[in-house]
């Protein structure tokens, strides 16, 4: 045994993956044909030399997330990618590959089932609490913690670990853990800093780095808000969803783009909809919010490169952060749409797919623009509805009162109620009716692209509440030959229903009707599943070439930079 190898033996994982117990080349070719290659790119032409040189650094930067990542996944990656590389056969570079899609040794559409034999099973509570702890004693010991001190334990922030000499729990802050991966990217970030002309730019480029040392992310959020310019860059710890025990701890990622400054404009207009939107939502008026905060900037952009959680198996198409609440009171949140990315799910997965689900009729109605606009409106939807909750007398978040059913609540919230959305903007002739009547067709569709990436992540689940509800409304039917078509006259009424019944869940906080819920309807039904079988054919997701950055790297990386 080489030195990793040992490590993770002394850490009771037993690697085994040169031997022939393991899964042979034609299933892992398998696995990668479920992956549809696609070249992301960007058109740089108009940028500058040294916005181009700041762009550089930016992907150096974000690679650094990658790292990071890994160690949040599980506390085994770093030693098991070192024994990964030094298998030069056919067979270790398809384990490798599917290591570095998944960031991890278990594939995220497969339930999360290991593909290198003597690892553990995917630890629910990742590498943020300590290894052989329960989610019991961690609970246990953060109730015991006085206020202060456990709101800074439960934060987004910090990794809990056992004092030396196996002592009790301790909260550790990214600052100090991650000290040196962290310092690193802060120095990348001031140099690109330096380099750009953007003020905005360079205040939030700044204050992230500092950030990254102090482990106060307050204010880089909020400069993160005020971005203006060609160049959008969200990077930093963000989304709670590998943190299955609480929905607490953030992991790093990186989004590294530019924006569409035409599309941006076009979407600009729904921004100021949003009082209006939360105005009529269906729900009891006491939980809507008459007042939202400032108006919730919308960015369309052109990934040049993901890394880290915004690029681990499946592609995130768009996102809405920060998610801390003091700044989204105070700024609102920003909704990030990554269009070329968008596109290329719908060319290779979502139109193939729709030709399979959906009747002949319905099929022709499924389009791009409806797929971006509701991908547009779920991310607005994210910051509507409520957002707090009283629950045995104290006002607390809704994330934190939902716990671990938070995460999948929430993603079928954003899609249904994006949905409602849609048709009120209709109505107001805001947006087109032709687009609300291909919205549900192209939603359909889509529920059977998503659901594929499995029902035990965040937004599959949410998604199969979503098609189980609208089901059993008679909003969704089945045919005899096993396609599925919108009900015309009931789909209008189905969503407003979910959409009531989600965001009075999230009003009241009530964390057993969500389980409820999820329990229920959160599940892969046999009508469902029999049409899964007919698209195994058919891509699940696209796996990027990042061929801008790669081009970047090459002109201005390490190695030969162009000062």
């Amino acid at each position: 045994m080489n030195k990793s190898t040992l490590a993770l033996a002394a850490a009771g994982v037993f690697v085994t993956f040169l031997e022939g117990s393991m899964p042979d080349l034609e299933k892992f070719q398998a696995m990668t044909d479920r992956f549809a290659p696609v070249e992301i790119s960007a058109d740089l032409s108009p940028l500058p030399e040294g916005e181009r040189r700041a762009l550089g650094r930016l992907v150096e930067a974000a690679r650094v997330m990658d790292s990071l990542f890994l160690r949040q996944v599980w506390a085994g990656n770093e030693t098991l990618l070192l024994d990964l590389l030094r298998d030069p056969t056919p067979l270790g570079k398809a384990r490798l590959d599917h290591f570095l899609l998944n960031k991890g040794p278990w594939s995220r559409l497969d339930h999360n089932a290991g593909f290198i034999a003597g690892v553990p099973p995917k630890p629910a509570g990742g590498g943020f609490y300590p290894v052989g702890s329960t989610r019991e004693e961690v609970e246990a010991w953060l109730r015991s913690l006085p206020p202060g001190e456990e709101s800074e334990a439960r934060g987004f922030f910090t990794v809990i670990r056992r004092a030396p000499g196996g002592g009790p729990f301790t909260a550790v802050p990214y600052s100090l853990e991650y000290q040196g991966e962290l310092a690193l990217c802060a120095g990348l970030l001031r140099e690109a800093a330096a380099l750009t002309a953007e003020p905005t730019l360079r205040a939030f480029l700044e204050k992230r780095a500092q950030a990254f040392l102090d482990n106060d992310y307050y204010a880089s959020d909020l400069a993160w808000m005020e971005i203006e310019g060609a160049i959008e860059p969200t990077i930093g710890p963000y989304e709670v969803y590998e943190d299955e025990w609480f929905n607490a701890k953030a992991a790093f990622e990186a989004f590294i783009a530019v924006r569409d400054e035409e599309e941006t404009r076009k979407l600009g207009r729904l921004g100021a909809e949003l009082q209006g939107i939360e105005d009529h939502l269906p729900v009891d008026p006491r939980y809507r919010n008459p007042k939202l905060g400032a108006m919730a900037p919308i960015r369309v952009v052109n990934l040049v490169f993901a890394s880290g959680d915004g690029n681990r198996g499946v592609q995130t198409a768009a996102f809405n952060l920060p998610n801390d609440e003091r700044v989204i009171r105070e700024k609102g949140a920003k909704r990030v749409m990554l269009r070329n990315v968008q596109r290329a799910k719908f060319d290779k997965v979502l139109a193939p797919i729709a030709a399979v689900v959906l009747a002949p009729e319905d099929a022709k109605r499924v389009r791009f623009e409806a797929f971006f606009t509701h991908t547009v409106l779920h991310e607005l939807m994210h910051g509507l509805g409520p957002h707090r909750a009283v629950v045995d007398g104290e006002e607390i978040s809704v994330r934190q009162a939902l716990s671990d059913a938070y995460s999948a609540i929430e993603e079928a919230k954003a899609d249904v109620s994006g949905l409602f959305a849609l048709g009120h903007l209709a109505d107001k002739g805001v947006l087109g009716r032709g687009l609300e009547e291909s919205v549900y067709d192209t939603f359909l569709a889509s529920a059977f692209r998503s659901i594929r990436f499995g029902i035990n992540e965040a937004h599959g689940r949410g998604i199969a509440v979503q098609l189980n509800f609208l089901l059993d409304y008679g909003a969704f039917e089945t045919a005899g030959d096993g396609t599925f078509r919108v009900n015309r006259e009931k789909i209008r009424d189905g969503v407003r229903a979910l959409t009531r019944e989600i965001l009075t869940i999230e009003a009241e906080g009530d964390a057993a009707r969500a389980r409820d819920l999820l329990g229920r309807l959160g599940v892969l039904r046999p009508e469902v599943g029999r049409m899964l079988d007919r698209l195994k054919s058919i891509p699940v997701d696209v796996a990027p070439e990042f061929v801008t950055a790669r081009r970047l790297e090459e002109e201005y990386g390490r190695e030969g930079r162009k000062e």
